[in-house]
């Protein structure tokens, strides 16, 4: 079916792809929520083409496309051996789910996060956890209908400035 969304695995081959995917849905998620300097700051540091590019070629990063109808759509990034702010055996971080605004209610991001759980699951992870901006409310919703829990909380530099990530996390 024409309308089914497909998520693969980003290749190197994809990181000015990625780059410019990373950049839109960041901008379009936070961009009037925050100072413009704080964006321009974090998106030349965190989303610019070496960084992508040196965080594809780390092979703890799993990145995820999500295609639909033939078209990206969104993406998502998985963090293994990051030392965790929560307490876990075998933890996996969800460093970053995002879909483009024209594709929000279509189910990508459900499609991302459903593979994102199976393959945590299939890698023997105890834990998938994450940061997201306590303003973020419609992404902990999101996130709590999948099953996350609030668990603390951790800085997180925007720019120069200084905001609170909740932390969530489900069991797997």
């Amino acid at each position: 079916m024409a309308n089914e969304i497909a998520i693969t695995r980003a290749t190197i081959g994809d990181a000015e792809l990625l780059t410019a995917l990373s950049a839109t849905t960041f901008s379009d998620t936070f961009g009037s929520q925050n100072r413009k300097e704080d964006m321009d700051k974090y998106l030349a540091e965190v989303m610019s083409l070496e960084n992508v590019t040196r965080e594809l070629l780390d092979e703890d990063n799993y990145f995820l496309l999500a295609g639909y109808a033939g078209r990206l759509a969104g993406y998502a990034k998985l963090r293994a051996n990051r030392e965790p702010d929560i307490v876990a055996d075998k933890p996996l971080e969800l460093e970053r789910i995002y879909v483009l605004q024209e594709y929000q209610g279509r189910k990508a991001g459900a499609a991302l996060m459903e593979y994102c759980i199976d393959f945590a699951k299939s890698r023997g992870h105890d834990v998938l956890w994450l940061g997201v901006w306590e303003l973020n409310h419609k992404a902990v919703s999101f996130y709590r209908q999948w099953g996350f829990q609030l668990c603390g909380s951790h800085p997180f530099l925007l720019g120069d400035d200084l905001q609170t990530d909740v932390l969530m996390r489900k069991e797997l």
